[in-house]
């Protein structure tokens, strides 16, 4: 960290006017994002007929070339609300959503909002094992389910606990033409045809506490959670990011190639497009190589990012027209410190509102000051306390409490549970409180624990640092060490795996490595059959990059848990290791042996990952 990154008074006093003249937003949002009455009617089928009574002809959703006006998206929301209220679901009641990023699945989310169903939105890449697990969790009495996802779908739908209501929708412009559903598949398209396009009654009756939809995260270990995501939390998001931070206008247009099953697109990038009636431009796939085009071609002023879209599109040539382009402000997550200023510069970006929050997580941080290098400010009570690594555990004092960092040091990141700030917590009662400290600073009191190492930069600033435990994080993913150990296990030749994640220079996060003990010697291994495994069975980014080859029992610590410090710092570097290392090279479809001209290759940013 250099030492210009700490915050100073003089810094934060030279932010004021600019705060000022966006004062009457920000009181709104904030109010907004401290809401606690339980009786009043809000979240996201209430905020898009607001948006719709306000600009109803002004553009709601962009996707290649269908253009849908807010009047038209609703209608088409109010009918699938209208047709799922007339199969009996009902508030409270669950459906599966598993659509890939396109102008279905947003009417689909916002149809469950407006009558109180709860949307699990499944994250697309999953397959196999991991999907049958998501899908099952939450228990819906639905699913609906892309064209591109059928084939995922068939391959475990014997698995599926639910029998019946597959619903379908096309992989086209469903509006105009439904498509034809397969077998065991009604469409959707076709089913909400003749049903009411006006708003119903119960958009009004969703309330701060009412579920909303599922986002699945790795959190901390095991196969992914289903995290509850209410009405009301997205109430705060709403204000938070719409008025308070990215604070776009009607006339503005955000770019989305996120995808929408998590919640930096689903409810940042979309509430912020929401709040004053503006416009969402999406995407299906990020293209490091369409990317400006699209900006271009699309009149977009803004879009949304993880770290990894904005490494990839630095990493492009240089062109004359990078500066050709109406964006004024960025939001999202992970942009590196090491290319923030540089990135900016190129594009001709004022804004970066870079943020800090996890889908199940209680506390947040938004760059509303607009600072450099940091995930900015947080009004919420939070604590960053000391950190024993070697223990994985936080550090406490003689009377037994936690310890807060000083100004530049970095620790473990504490959210404090409160009725402002509750912790939802996830569908398992008992992950839910694995995932809480209790007496960290005083008797009775409760802290959610992020898993997360950030450093204090001053006036309630922090930066990010990396990711603790048995989650680590690449291709903006949360890629959970637990499942793919689980994954490996399975696989006929492999005795045991530890998998973690290893730093490549010049890359953000994390690669996947996996010391793994095989039944066979590594050269008479089937890699093949393994590769074609691990696709089967995991996402893509979860696939280790590296296999280290370990001939003898794996080293454990005094409560037999693996010793995965010290292979995270050999990582990959033969020279610190007798052992064999195999790499999963881009663009190659298996695995083979590191040499030493390979690892140079690696470590000097010769291959792309």
């Amino acid at each position: 960290m250099s030492s210009a990154d700490i915050i100073t008074l003089p810094q934060i006093l030279s932010r004021v006017p600019e705060l000022v003249s966006n004062l009457p937003a920000m009181i709104k949002g904030s109010r907004m994002a401290k809401i606690t009455d339980t009786k009043k009617p809000l979240g996201l089928g209430v905020a898009i007929e607001h948006a719709t009574s306000i600009n109803p002809n002004g553009a709601a959703v962009l996707y290649q070339d269908t253009e849908l006006t807010y009047k038209q998206f609703n209608a088409w929301a109010n009918r699938i609300a209208d047709y799922l209220a007339s199969i009996g679901l009902k508030k409270g009641d669950t459906i599966a959503v598993d659509i890939e990023n396109r102008p279905e699945l947003l009417a689909t989310v916002v149809g469950c909002a407006k009558l109180g169903v709860c949307a699990a939105l499944i994250n697309t890449s999953q397959r196999g094992k991991v999907l049958v697990h998501s899908f099952n969790l939450v228990k819906p009495k639905a699913a609906i389910i892309g064209a591109e996802l059928v084939d995922a779908i068939e391959e475990v739908r014997a698995e599926l606990d639910l029998k019946e209501n597959f619903f379908f929708f096309a992989d086209q412009d469903t509006l105009e033409n439904p498509g034809e559903a397969p077998a065991g598949y009604k469409n959707l398209a076709s089913e909400i045809k003749d049903c009411s396009s006006e708003n119903p009654a119960s958009s009004k009756q969703t309330f701060l506490r009412d579920p909303l939809f599922y986002i699945y995260t790795s959190g901390t270990t095991g196969l992914p959670k289903a995290v509850v995501f209410n009405h009301g939390r997205w109430e705060k998001a709403y204000g938070g990011f719409g008025f308070s931070a990215v604070r776009l206008t009607k006339n503005d247009r955000i770019y989305t190639t996120l995808p929408f099953y998590h919640a930096t697109g689903m409810v940042v990038c979309w509430a912020s497009a929401i709040a004053n009636a503006g416009s969402l431009v999406i995407a299906r796939k990020f293209s490091a190589s369409g990317f400006w085009d699209d900006i271009r071609r699309y009149n977009c002023t803004a879009f949304g990012y993880v770290g990894e879209l904005c490494r990839y599109l630095h990493e492009q040539p240089e062109k004359p027209n990078d500066r050709d382009n109406q964006v004024h402000t960025i939001v999202g997550n992970g942009l590196r410190p090491s290319i923030w200023k540089g990135f900016k510069q190129r594009f001709g970006i004022d804004r970066v509102v870079e943020l800090y929050a996890s889908s199940e997580g209680n506390v947040a941080f938004t760059n509303v000051f607009n600072f450099d290098n940091t995930v900015g400010f947080s009004p919420v009570s939070y604590a960053i306390v000391k950190y024993d690594k070697e223990r994985e555990e936080p550090v406490r004092n003689s009377s037994g409490n936690m310890i807060k960092v000083g100004r530049g040091e970095a620790g473990l990141m504490l959210g404090e549970i409160t009725d402002k700030t509750p912790f939802d917590g996830y569908t398992d009662p008992e992950k839910t409180e694995k995932s809480i400290f209790r007496d960290v600073f005083k008797k009775g009191d409760a802290w959610f624990n992020t898993g997360d190492m950030m450093r204090d930069i001053g006036f309630r600033h922090a930066q990010f640092v990396d990711r603790l435990g048995d989650t680590f994080r690449w291709k903006g993913e949360n890629v959970s060490t637990t499942e793919v150990e689980q994954i490996l296990d399975g696989f006929d030749g492999i005795q045991e795996s530890v998998v973690y994640g290893v730093e490549i220079p010049n890359t953000n996060g994390r690669a996947g490595m996996a010391q793994v003990r095989m039944t066979c010697s590594h050269e008479e291994f089937d890699y093949q059959g393994l590769c074609a495994y691990l696709k089967q069975e995991l996402p893509h980014y979860a696939i280790p990059v590296f296999l280290r080859i370990n001939e003898q029992e794996m080293e454990t610590t005094g409560t037999f848990k693996h010793q995965k410090n010290k292979l995270k710092d050999q990582k990959y570097d033969l020279a610190q290791q007798d052992n064999a290392v195999y790499v999963l090279l881009p663009g190659e479809s298996c695995y083979q042996k590191l040499d030493e001209e390979t690892q140079k290759g690696i470590d000097g940013g010769a291959y792309r990952f």
